[in-house]
């Protein structure tokens, strides 16, 4: 069993309040959840008006699956949000 761990640093610049910003988090956490069936907090930053930061948790039965779905959460992530992913970092035990 493999537990990955990704952490996404994203940068909205056009966002102007954190309640503006803590929508667009917490959509983007609803839809990875609805989709991936992963689970996903905002896990920094949250008094920063322009950085979101999620991680986000899942177990698979092996590394190469892991790495695909991965992926997939990171395209999904690009199509699905207009902010930037500036930082990503996968952390599998």
């Amino acid at each position: 069993m493999v537990v990955s761990v990704m952490t996404v640093k994203l940068y909205a610049p056009w966002v102007q309040s954190l309640k503006e910003k803590r929508m667009i988090a917490q959509s983007l956490c609803q839809k990875l959840r609805n989709k991936f069936n992963v689970s996903v907090i905002e896990s920094d930053a949250q008094d920063v008006q322009q950085t979101i930061i999620i991680s986000i948790a899942f177990l698979t039965d092996s590394s190469a699956k892991a790495d695909q779905i991965s992926d997939k959460i990171t395209r999904f992530i690009e199509g699905n949000v207009d902010a930037e992913i500036v930082d990503l970092a996968v952390e599998k035990v």
